[in-house]
Formats: structure tokens, C-alpha cells, sequence
């Protein structure tokens, strides 16, 4: 069993980097004030749950739990199966379908994890905008116009590389126990949303947070294995033919890739088997936005965009509604796959145009 500060083992160096900045333990202990014993909380994420979203939520309903308080994971959209691991039996997760609308609804404090603006809670955005009662949010996204909680209420760094390290300083303020099955749901959060250690959002603090996870004692290569290396065959033959639809125009630094609609059930597979499809068209050289456009009913197209260099995401996703990250964001359009599709090639070209390589 380990806890949330670092052990007596670690180096000067590493205690240095864990430090938890002051800005972070001031907005941590404002939100503890509202997290008493006895209290019943409700948690939520962004649609399509992704690691970082469902490592943080089992996370932090077992610290809580050792707050003494009882909590719910209520999500907008079905619990993806690869997370399954994480979640134990002493974890509530209801479907939003199954009675998870009422748990928001008698719950003393909504927690939204891993979200800026509201309206990434899908079907669940009206319900929580309704409550009266506390509302409180742990992010790293850039903030929005529409956010879930009240400013005071949300304690949010986009310096941080996933939700999972606020969590885990979290933990730190509050002296509460790493607990091995917490180390797993923090380390997932921090491996997934940082590309395995591979993206920009990698810092010396986030590696040192994850030694103290393997510390607690996770097991990197059970969490590989997990993560990347028990995919359905399915997500392989999908891949295949989505490639297939790779388009690159090297005068622009752009690619991008599609999956039209059915493709899902086609291949027996679900949303969070999509993850990573994106990586495909940024990994080619010269590439500075890539962009996946997935094909939804009733006339949507759900749109990820990852960039490099001096390309921002995050400001190219809200000319759509959307937003994110600088590196990586998303957005959900109205229209035909087709008219969709070419209104943001076209955009692309122009923001790739206006904005050269550094």
C-alpha cells in the first residue's frame, strides 16, 4: 500500500517535481469543503468515455469511498468494455439508461471529471444543468464559455497532462491512501491521454508520477497488454478498410481519414475501438492537421483533429463548436458526411495556409 506523497525512497529531485504547485492545493482544498462524509456524489464524463476519463472517475470514487462518502459514476454514453478492469465491485457504475438519470438527481454533489464545457455530457447536459445542488469539476481541457460548475467551483490546469494527475494531487492535499487498485486507474488515465508517454503533454512530472504509481504497484506490462494489446479483431479489419480512405496533400501539411456510418455494427465493434485511427494520418511526415471524420446518424459527423508543430487544435475545433486541446480536440457537426467533409477540408486548408510552419 502506498501513498499519495512520495516515499521516503524517492530522490530530492523527485520530491521536487511532485511538489503539488499552490495554485492546485488552494483550488483542491476549496472543493474538499464541499466533499464531507456522509455526502452522496454523483460522477460524470465527456460522451465516449475515454482512459483518462474513466481511470480518473474510478480514482477518485475510491478516495471518497475513504472520505466516507457513497458515490455513483453516471456517464452519457455506455461504459467502454476495454475499462472494464478498473472498475471493482466496491465501484457503483449506472448506465444513464438504468436508473443513472435518478442518482444525478438525488445526488448532494455532481463531480464532472475530465470536461470544460458542459455540453460534453451529451444527454446528461440538461440534467445536470438543472441541479441545484453542488456542482464541481476537475479538468485539464481550455476553459469554455459553458462550463458545468460555477468558476469557483472548478479546479482546472491545462498544464496537466490528464485529469489523472489532478486527481493524484488530489489525493496528495488531502493525505488520502494510493491504494494499489486507485495506482491502475491513475495510471491509466496518465498512459492513454499522454499517447503512451509519447505526446507533447509529457512531462518530467507526470513520468514521476507515474514511477510512484508503479510504486503503489501497477504493473506496466499487464496495463500494455490491457490497453494496446487485446484489441477484437474487428477494430484490425476496420482499421484496414479506413486507411483505405486516407487522403494527404503534402502542400498543406493535411490528411485525413473517414468511417461512414454502420461501420460499428459491420464489424462488431463499439466507439472507443475508433481510439487512436487519428494517429494514423498524423504519423505520416509533413503532416500538421489530421483529421477523422466518422459518420454519425440522423445526419452528424463526429470530427477529431490532431495536430503538430505550431498547428492548435483546440482553435481550429471551435470554429465548429468544438474545442479540446492544442494538440488534439474534437467536434460534432450537423450535416452529410460529404457537405461536412468539404466545409472542413476547406477550412483546414485556409487555417494551414494563414498559419505556415514555424
Amino acid at each position: 500500500m502506498a501513498s499519495a506523497t512520495p516515499s521516503s525512497q524517492s530522490s530530492p529531485l523527485a520530491g521536487d517535481v511532485l511538489a503539488v504547485p499552490s495554485h492546485r492545493r488552494v483550488a483542491i482544498e476549496r472543493l474538499a469543503r464541499e466533499l464531507r462524509a456522509g455526502r452522496s456524489v454523483a460522477l460524470s464524463t465527456h460522451i465516449n468515455a475515454d482512459g483518462d476519463g474513466c481511470g480518473s472517475e474510478v480514482a477518485v470514487a475510491r478516495l471518497l469511498a475513504q472520505m466516507g462518502m457513497t458515490v455513483t459514476i453516471v456517464n452519457p454514453t455506455p461504459w467502454p468494455d476495454m475499462f472494464d478492469f478498473i472498475v471493482g465491485d466496491d465501484v457503483r457504475v449506472v448506465e444513464a439508461a438504468a436508473g443513472g438519470v435518478k442518482a444525478l438527481e438525488s445526488a448532494d454533489v455532481i463531480l464532472v471529471l475530465d470536461i470544460s464545457d458542459i455540453k460534453r455530457l451529451g444527454k446528461l447536459s440538461e440534467v445536470v444543468r438543472a441541479r441545484s445542488c453542488t456542482k464541481l469539476v476537475i479538468d485539464h481541457h481550455v476553459p469554455s464559455d459553458d462550463p458545468p460548475a460555477a468558476a469557483e467551483d472548478i479546479f482546472s490546469d491545462t498544464s496537466a497532462c490528464a485529469t489523472g494527475e489532478l486527481i493524484y494531487d488530489f489525493a496528495s492535499v488531502l493525505g488520502l491512501e494510493i491504494t494499489p487498485a486507485i495506482a491502475q486507474g491513475l495510471y491509466v488515465a496518465i498512459l492513454t491521454d499522454t499517447g503512451g508517454f509519447r505526446y507533447s503533454n509529457t512531462t518530467p512530472r507526470c513520468h514521476a508520477i507515474a514511477a510512484e504509481l508503479l510504486r503503489a504497484g501497477v504493473d506496466p506490462e499487464a496495463m500494455y497488454q490491457r490497453i494496446y494489446a487485446s484489441m477484437p479483431v474487428g477494430r484490425l479489419r476496420l482499421l484496414r478498410d479506413a486507411l483505405g480512405t486516407l487522403e494527404f496533400e503534402p502542400e498543406y501539411g493535411l490528411s485525413w481519414i473517414t468511417v461512414g456510418e454502420g461501420a460499428l455494427e459491420q464489424y462488431n465493434v463499439r466507439s472507443e475501438d475508433l481510439d487512436g485511427i487519428t494517429e494514423h494520418a498524423r504519423s505520416i511526415a509533413g503532416t500538421r492537421l489530421a483529421i477523422f471524420f466518422r459518420e454519425l446518424e440522423n445526419h452528424r459527423v463526429k470530427i477529431s483533429f490532431r495536430t503538430t508543430g505550431n498547428a492548435d487544435a483546440n482553435v481550429f475545433a471551435r470554429q465548429f463548436g468544438g474545442g479540446g486541446h492544442v494538440k488534439a480536440a474534437g467536434a460534432l457537426v450537423n450535416g452529410t458526411l460529404a457537405e461536412v467533409r468539404e466545409k472542413v477540408v476547406a477550412a483546414a486548408r485556409e487555417y494551414l495556409r494563414a498559419h505556415p510552419a514555424a
